[in-house]
């Protein structure tokens, strides 16, 4: 009698206590969770919480009529995208935006991707400086060369023409495009070429055929970050352009400058075309490929 009770009782806690057979895995799950995962994860929540905070602001902002002192505006209205369509400049501002940020981001490609290929399979006197002058338009701020180059812009007859907000935006913009091929060229095994070469192809099937489909995830990842970077690109746009060639970032400048004042709400609706524009610009980029497939697949 007292073996049976003891056999059901442990038949019981095996089979009637789902809770307990998981318990093993939740602990070794706890266990293996960290301090420097915890600080992570709470810096990434805080990050992403600040980010969408300043979002819904400059987005509410944009259809209040008046907000000030309370959590929500007073009342909402589309008349300042209505004059932010009015003003004077912003369409023209928009269409040069995009004329200048798919033409930067495909000269950049075209030839930033090859020079790339160059840098990571040949090997030459001096190739370490070469890498090293690319980065520093990189990484030093665009005023250290934007006055410089604005400057020759206009000795050359080029000031305030669109050809001239292109060419400058591509001196940082294509140095980017060639430090990022790099690393995706050197993850290709030269053996792939080879065998290619053995089958007949010359330079430009091999390239084309071949090199260049391993490449997409990188080249939309350069290409992704150049747009981002053309966006964003205020100092090098703002000497050489002109009141036909100003992209939309010096022109919501203009309007912020302006002596007279300019509402929060207008300023905020120009700013969301700014947005919207960058979106389109992302969503059309993930359309083609996934950036973080590109980044995992270098880490290999």
């Amino acid at each position: 009698m007292t073996a049976t009770t003891t056999s059901l009782a442990s038949a019981r806690s095996r089979d009637g206590a789902p809770g307990l057979r998981g318990a093993p895995g939740l602990r070794g799950t706890l266990s293996r969770v960290t301090l420097t995962a915890v600080i992570t994860w709470f810096a990434a929540l805080c990050f992403v919480v600040v980010l969408l905070g300043v979002f819904v602001s400059v987005l509410v902002t944009s259809f209040a009529t008046h907000w000030g002192g309370t959590w929500w505006p007073d009342g909402l209205t589309l008349d300042w995208y209505r004059q932010a369509i009015d003003t004077p400049g912003l369409a023209r501002s928009i269409v040069t935006t995009f004329e200048v940020g798919l033409a930067v981001v495909a000269l950049a490609l075209l030839f930033g991707v090859p020079a790339g290929y160059v840098l990571a399979r040949r090997q030459f006197p001096g190739k370490s400086a070469v890498m090293l002058v690319m980065l520093l338009p990189v990484i030093l701020p665009p005023m250290t060369y934007a006055v410089q180059l604005a400057a020759m812009m206009y000795r050359i007859g080029l000031g305030g023409s669109l050809l001239a907000v292109i060419l400058v935006n591509l001196v940082p913009t294509l140095p980017l495009v060639i430090l990022i091929t790099v690393p995706f060229v050197e993850q290709i095994s030269p053996d792939i070429e080879s065998a290619a070469k053995v089958f007949g192809a010359g330079h430009l099937q091999l390239f084309g055929r071949v090199l260049v489909p391993l490449l997409v995830p990188g080249v939309v990842a350069a290409g992704i970050l150049s747009l981002v970077r053309v966006l964003g690109s205020f100092e090098l746009t703002f000497f050489v352009s002109s009141a036909d060639t100003q992209t939309l970032v010096v022109t919501i400048f203009g309007k912020l400058s302006d002596p007279g004042g300019v509402s929060a709400s207008l300023t905020a609706a120009m700013t969301v075309f700014y947005m919207v524009i960058a979106l389109i610009g992302l969503a059309v980029s993930l359309r083609f490929s996934n950036p973080a497939q590109a980044f995992t697949g270098a880490a290999r």
